[in-house]
């Protein structure tokens, strides 16, 4: 391309709608240095913090989601549709972009919407197994929709193309040998170890899960990498208390049994390299990612995600014997047993993570941006 290219970009609410959305942008500013980008957000929502600290222009627009849990509330909400419709096409059409790409999230809906109604080319990128309403809508004027899935109900099939879900480079190039990913985070090399990670901000379900089952890990001399999250990990690591070779009079942190309880892990790739086996929510750049890693896992999806997406994610990996799957209803009665299967046979686990290679899309941003440019 021989002019400046102009690039609007809009995805938010959450990190797995900002963050491909982020890396998207990266690969297309490696590609063309001097190109100009312009995202648009939610006002008060995460895109309006992470999206700079990236280094790019965000513009706020209001917009809300419906409220399930205060119908009262949405009255407003064709009041702020209108607003934020009319402030998108303004920002629009002062930035002339060459094209949009839009990853979901409040924003993202009145953004492509006015950007297709000026006639610039747009883009899909869905993370779920399951296509969210709005851009179902804006999939009819989409020159291509980009899934991580082969196939998501409610988009037209011919503009599918399953290319995955862009994710962290660090996670891409950083994995590491697994004993001596081990070793650097202080572990056994040669006992069974199991990463559990339940998002952000953690999950009480998992939580609940691992402080049932703590015995049990250590009867069976298994190794815990536990991502707590915020809320909670104070309380686990005050409560967590593991009797010394049977002395109840003598006790230590389960951190020096090889349970190492963590808030949030920074250095995922690591983690992931360390882990034989992982147990994680559904969330779809979670399942990205745990399926560039290629390890066994055992999948719990968030039970009050939109439209139960983390279910459907969870389902299109089990049914291709990539991992398994316990609802959050079902844990009491199948999450240990489940969880013994995968880590006390070898062959489970081989097969998981060699089937596990047909999610794996390490390139995903690269394709991408190599269809936009084509179709531009």
């Amino acid at each position: 391309m021989n002019k400046k290219l102009k690039v609007l970009l809009s995805g938010g609410g959450t990190g797995g709608h900002i963050f491909p959305a982020i890396a998207i942008a990266d690969e297309i500013r490696k590609r063309f240095p001097d190109a100009e980008f312009l995202f648009i957000g939610a006002n008060g929502k995460m895109e309006m913090e992470k999206v700079p600290q990236a280094g790019y222009k965000i513009e706020g627009i209001d917009i809300a989601g419906i409220d399930r849990g205060n119908l009262l509330s949405n009255l407003g909400l064709p009041f702020k549709i209108l607003k934020s419709l009319s402030r998108s096409k303004k920002i629009i059409k002062d930035f002339a972009p060459d094209f949009a790409v839009g990853t979901g999230g409040f924003a993202s809906g009145p953004a492509l919407y006015e950007a297709g109604k000026l006639g610039i080319p747009i883009f899909i990128q869905e993370q779920n197994a399951h296509a969210g309403v709005t851009n179902k809508i804006l999939s009819k004027k989409a020159k291509a929709v980009f899934t991580a899935y082969p196939k998501v109900d409610g988009f037209p099939t011919e503009k599918i193309k399953f290319l995955g879900n862009p994710i962290r480079e660090n996670i891409i190039s950083g994995m590491l040998e697994t004993k001596l990913a081990k070793e650097k985070m202080g572990l056994d090399t040669e006992k069974l170890t199991i990463l559990s990670v339940g998002g952000s901000l953690g999950s009480r379900t998992l939580n609940n899960a691992w402080k049932s089952h703590l015995k049990e890990i250590i009867s069976k001399d298994y190794q815990l990498i536990w991502q707590t999250g915020k809320l909670d990990y104070k309380e686990i690591v005050d409560t967590c208390q593991i009797p010394v070779n049977g002395n109840s009079d003598s006790q230590q942190a389960a951190t020096n049994k090889g349970i190492q309880i963590k808030e949030f892990i920074k250095d995922m790739e690591t983690a992931y390299s360390a882990a034989d086996v992982i147990v994680s929510r559904a969330g779809a750049i979670a399942i990205s990612e745990l399926a560039v890693a290629r390890k066994p896992v055992l999948l719990i999806p968030f039970p009050f995600a939109a439209e139960d997406h983390q279910t459907k994610n969870a389902m299109n990996l089990v049914e291709k014997n990539a991992a398994k799957m316990v609802k959050d209803s079902e844990m009491q009665e199948k999450f240990w047993n489940t969880l013994t299967e995968i880590c006390e046979n070898e062959n489970i686990r081989k097969q998981m993570s060699n089937n596990l290679e047909y999610f794996a899309k390490p390139n995903a941003a690269k394709e991408i941006v190599d269809e936009i440019i084509k179709k531009l």
